[in-house]
């Protein structure tokens, strides 16, 4: 379970320590407060690495995967939340989009994304995991603190 930490009071008192993601995500699961370190994926309209990764003890982790902003094809839906959900992780936050809206929004997780798209996305495993991202010219590296609310995210440098 992740405390529920305030990212206005986090950066008011840590400041540039932290880097904020601009990009104005979608708060889309049961939980609008999580934090937790931070595991990754890259990939483009391909969910098998997110599935597989959210398959595996998350302890508290937060996943970020870039799905490089496509709105094509959903990168998680009900199924495999609830699988992140069974498996401890704090939260998800998707560069890309999800499905099942309705069904994430009663899970006990975080989940960021930048909107919705029924259709199933490929499942080849085409990507890569635990690699450093960058979005919105913010540094995502695997390992460091991630902190998310109605606000926005805060990623420490």
């Amino acid at each position: 379970m992740s405390e529920q930490i305030n990212t206005a009071d986090l950066y008011d008192d840590r400041g540039e320590e932290l880097e904020s993601v601009a990009v104005q995500f979608q708060n889309l699961g049961g939980h609008t407060h999580f934090s937790g370190q931070v595991r990754t994926i890259r990939c483009f309209e391909d969910n098998a690495l997110v599935k597989t990764v959210l398959g595996t003890p998350g302890e508290g982790a937060v996943l970020v995967v870039d799905g490089q902003g496509s709105l094509r094809t959903a990168l998680m839906g009900d199924m495999i939340a609830e699988s992140a959900v069974a498996n401890g992780w704090a939260g998800v936050i998707i560069n890309g989009a999800v499905r099942d809206r309705e069904a994430l929004a009663r899970l006990p997780l975080g989940i960021k994304a930048l909107g919705s798209n029924p259709k199933k996305s490929a499942k080849t495993g085409v990507g890569e995991v635990d690699v450093q991202l960058v979005i919105d010219r913010v540094r995502i590296q695997p390992g460091v603190m991630i902190y998310s609310d109605p606000d926005g995210i805060l990623v420490e440098r």
